[in-house]
């Protein structure tokens, strides 16, 4: 399955600076060796924006099934060492058990994108795991971020998955089910947990080397001009990571998506959305709604995910404490709230196609659509749509968009009767297609329908703190 390109083409431009801390950040890991490889979903819209969409088949699967390194990158794969609170338990036994950093190189913009993977194989950080990927949470990830780049969050990409012909056993699902390797294209993977395992092992010069690294190589605007410490490498990288992360969470919410995982190791710091397991997006506006199953007390239930992130946050100023004093790092945190604010009004008028007026306009029209979206059970895609650029109200909900600029949308997909989700009953009719006949078709024309979706909505709102 090749999903085609539509982006500007750019150059291949290997660059790997992660070898400056691999050191004592990462482990050199060996790809396992599969019984099989074939191609599945190919993401050329993702390589072509890293000037890899030129590949045939074979040199394709020769990188992304059997992990020939790419030419003029990482030698060979490193699998990132991290810690992490795991539901609020801090646990230092964990890393990359089932992925590694495959290679790094610069985009058209001259970001700084990794190519990491899933399902690659057994690492020191495995534990009790086989370091397998099912095939169905390779589709499963790729529906996620599919779904959620149309819908305008700043999410990794499902660039690559080849089946890999093993079977595996799995006690939460039917098994022996068919497995896969895939391969993700993210902004760094650097997480909260890589800082909070080094304040465990209490290596300052490796966390200011760390910092350094992120600063440098996802860069950002500098703090308000009245932040204390406000030209401190660790207090500057806060103030960016807060910044991202208040916006990542607003993005989830305004999708009415839930993550279901929110642990420290699961937080990137560029404030990119990754790592998908047992997702969901909502059947309708239910701020008790879980996606994980094992979630028992709802720690991590749709409405608690911006708590959740901010409590992240808070590990992160924690381990920062190593570099410097508390004060500068608790302003920093204490933005979280009204970042999260600006950024839920800014994306709401997006998705809902009214030009934002910020402040308290914003934060009555994102209520009064809760309360009519709790009131009638409208799934929430389903609301949007109904009611894109003001159409469509009354009442209170008409009140509050009174003297909101719809937008122009001219786009065709607007006039059409429903709109594009992602609910779970779609999820598993295109995975029982795969699983029982092989049929890929029906993957393939959900992927085509949400990009549709998402050229219909258009580029969606930057907060401050994106590089």
């Amino acid at each position: 399955m090749r999903v085609k390109e539509i982006e500007q083409p750019a150059d291949y431009r290997p660059e790997t600076p992660i070898l400056a801390l691999s050191e004592w950040l990462a482990d050199p890991v060996e790809a396992a060796r599969f019984p099989k490889h074939r191609l599945r979903f190919r993401n050329d819209r993702a390589a072509r924006a890293v000037g890899l969409d030129h590949l045939s088949e074979a040199e394709w699967v020769a990188h992304f099934g059997r992990f020939a390194p790419l030419p003029d990158n990482l030698s060979q794969p490193l699998a990132l060492r991290y810690h992490g609170h795991q539901f609020r338990v801090y646990n230092p036994e964990i890393g990359d058990g089932r992925g590694f950093l495959f290679a790094q190189m610069r985009d058209q913009g001259a970001r700084l994108l990794d190519l990491g993977t899933k399902g690659s194989g057994r690492t020191p950080w495995s534990r009790a795991g086989d370091g397998r990927l099912t095939l169905k949470g390779a589709v499963r990830e790729i529906l996620a971020t599919e779904m959620l780049e149309a819908l305008g969050v700043n999410t990794s990409k499902t660039f690559s998955v080849v089946e890999t012909g093993e079977e595996l056993q799995r006690g939460d699902e039917p098994s022996p089910t068919r497995s896969a390797v895939l391969t993700r294209l993210s902004h760094g993977h650097i997480r909260i947990g890589t800082f909070q395992r080094l304040l465990a092992l209490e290596e300052r010069e490796h966390m200011a080397e760390l910092v350094d690294y992120c600063l440098k190589q996802f860069p950002g605007p500098p703090p308000p001009e009245d932040a204390p410490g406000r030209n401190e490498p660790a207090v500057m990288l806060m103030h960016q990571a807060v910044e991202r992360l208040a916006d990542c969470a607003a993005g989830w919410m305004v999708a009415g998506f839930v993550h279901g995982v929110l642990n420290t190791d699961n937080m990137n710091i560029t404030g990119e959305s990754f790592d998908y397991g047992p997702w969901r997006f909502l059947p309708r506006w239910d701020p008790g709604f879980t996606a994980a199953y094992f979630d028992h007390a709802g720690l991590y239930a749709f409405g608690r995910q911006p708590e959740a992130v901010h409590w992240n946050c808070g590990q992160l100023a924690v381990a920062l404490r190593l570099l410097t004093d508390a004060p500068p790092l608790i302003a920093a945190l204490e933005r979280f709230g009204e970042l999260y604010v600006a950024a839920v009004g800014r994306r709401w008028c997006w998705r809902l196609g009214v030009e934002s007026r910020g402040g308290e306009a914003d934060g009555a029209l994102v209520g009064a659509s809760e309360r009519l979206m709790a009131e009638t059970s409208i799934q929430p895609d389903a609301f949007f749509h109904r009611h894109r650029g003001g159409r469509a109200v009354s009442d209170a909900l008409g009140e509050a968009l009174s003297g909101y600029e719809p937008v122009g949308d001219s786009h065709p997909y607007w006039k059409e009767d429903a709109p594009q989700s992602m609910l779970i009953e779609e999820v598993e009719a295109i995975w029982s297609a795969i699983d029982e006949r092989d049929d890929w078709r029906p993957l393939e024309t959900k992927i085509a329908a949400v990009r549709r979706m998402g050229e219909a909505h258009g580029t969606p709102p930057v907060p401050r703190g994106h590089a």
